[in-house]
């Protein structure tokens, strides 16, 4: 970090690219932000001729640990060090195999500076380490535009609130801000959410009613979960994108509408367009501006001005919990599979039993999140892998804890494991998951959400 015209900036070296093999021998690019883009599409960031590149290849993401390189599922598959990897860290002056192209990386001597915005808070989120403070800044700098903006990031990380920060700062900030959870709601129902319907349009339609985007007018519509919309009602959403019109569900004429979108995913969007469950060109619509909301884990910093803060927002006053720099250590040395959310909810939990050591909560419940099987990018020449750990092996830890305390978190650690396991066996698919499980896919839905175990 260092000074800028009386403001801090970050300092980011600059990845070069350069095609040492193949038909674009020589062609270069710079990995200048978060990420970089790989395919023969030609709105790809580095788009190469080569036959055996499919058109969303794979993606370089930058993240605090280095390069991160992610095949998007490709027919001929990425190669770091002469290992074909699913997600692998690239080295320092590595190379990488795409088809038959092979791609040299160098940490150029030139830095990239992002401005760090000027305080610890924007909108409602909270943070004072440096990924925060430039995410803040392009936010911004996003919401005096009227861009289309995609957040990318895990479940729990703040993607709303995000949203609704840029609509805030926008000149849209008077109008309406509208949420639509393309994930919780069912496929019948969410073309009459997003469109409208007019009375009649179908069976219980006593009424007409404005769908999000007419609600949406004049402000801002942020559709959350977007990854998981039915592929069918892809096509009709990007109408309404390109066009700003939309025709309500049995109506003949279309209405305009003057928003805004902001749109986010815990999935990864490019991964789905080349399994072809993700519309190419919805993709490209929604990708305008591309942000990625940073993990707790990326941000420990952060963690003991995030706990004082939801302490003083959820406490009572007369009974505020005491936290010691020890204990924040402790809390700040968990995993956090559940992000900013998770945190929360140990710190509003410890308020609720009325007990001081927010780190007995905050070790029993990153013990229960052990048992989701949670797993982390493989280095060069490595595969992922999940932890093992179940909820059995937590009764001697949890044996220390109240009695209440104690079976709260053991349950937990069952369902996460159930959930787990259940999702795995029918490969992500909810609605084999839930009729596997006997419950109804809404529940099944609720129960991901409280366990942030939506599918990334």
């Amino acid at each position: 970090m260092t000074q800028q015209r009386g403001g801090e900036v970050l300092l980011q070296r600059k990845i070069e690219l350069e095609v040492v093999d193949g038909p674009d021998q020589g062609k270069r690019a710079a990995l200048t932000d978060e990420r970089l883009s790989i395919g023969s599409h030609p709105q790809s960031d580095l788009a190469l001729s080569d036959e055996t590149v499919s058109r969303q290849h794979a993606e370089l993401r930058l993240s605090p640990k280095g390069v991160l390189v992610v095949d998007l599922d490709s027919t001929n598959g990425t190669a770091v060090g002469g290992v074909r990897v699913r997600e692998a860290f690239v080295p320092e002056q590595g190379e990488l195999r795409v088809g038959k192209t092979r791609i040299r990386l160098r940490v150029s001597d030139e830095t990239v500076s992002h401005p760090l915005f000027g305080e610890t808070r924007f909108g409602s989120m909270i943070g004072n380490s440096p990924l925060m403070r430039a995410l803040f800044s392009k936010l911004e700098r996003v919401g005096k535009t009227d861009a289309t903006v995609l957040l990318n990031g895990e479940s729990g990380t703040g993607k709303e609130l995000a949203a609704r920060a840029v609509h805030d700062a926008s000149a849209r900030a008077e109008g309406p801000f509208v949420v639509v959870d393309c994930g919780a709601l069912p496929s019948t129902l969410i073309e009459s959410e997003l469109f409208g319907h007019e009375k009649g349009a179908f069976t219980g339609a006593a009424h007409s009613r404005q769908g999000a985007f007419e609600q949406a007018d004049g402000g801002t519509l942020f559709l959350d979960e977007i990854g998981e919309l039915e592929l069918e009602l892809q096509p009709r959403l990007l109408r309404a994108l390109e066009s700003r019109e939309v025709r309500r569900l049995g109506a003949n004429r279309t209405r305009p509408v003057n928003i805004r979108v902001v749109a986010a995913t815990n999935r990864d969007l490019g991964r789905r367009v080349a399994e072809g469950a993700f519309r190419e060109d919805l993709y490209y619509r929604l990708a305008v501006v591309q942000l990625t909301m940073p993990s707790l884990r990326d941000r420990r910093e952060d963690i003991p001005l995030l706990v004082r803060y939801f302490i003083e927002q959820l406490g009572s006053g007369d009974a505020a919990l005491s936290v010691s720099d020890a204990m924040l250590s402790a809390l700040a040395a968990r995993p956090w599979p559940g992000n900013v959310r998770e945190l929360r909810n140990v710190v509003e939990r410890a308020i609720a039993l009325g007990d001081e050591d927010v780190v007995a909560h905050g070790v029993a419940a990153a013990a229960a999140s052990a048992a989701a099987g949670a797993t982390t990018p493989a280095t060069s020449g490595e595969t992922s892998g999940s932890n093992d750990n179940d909820a059995g092996a937590l009764i001697p830890t949890l044996r220390e804890l109240p009695y209440k305390i104690a079976r709260a978190q053991l349950l937990e650690a069952f369902e996460r494991d159930y959930l787990a396991a259940l999702l795995e066996r029918r490969e992500g698919n909810l609605t084999q998951s839930a009729r596997e499980a006997e419950i109804d896919r809404v529940y099944l839905l609720r129960l991901l959400d409280k366990y942030d175990m939506r599918k990334k």
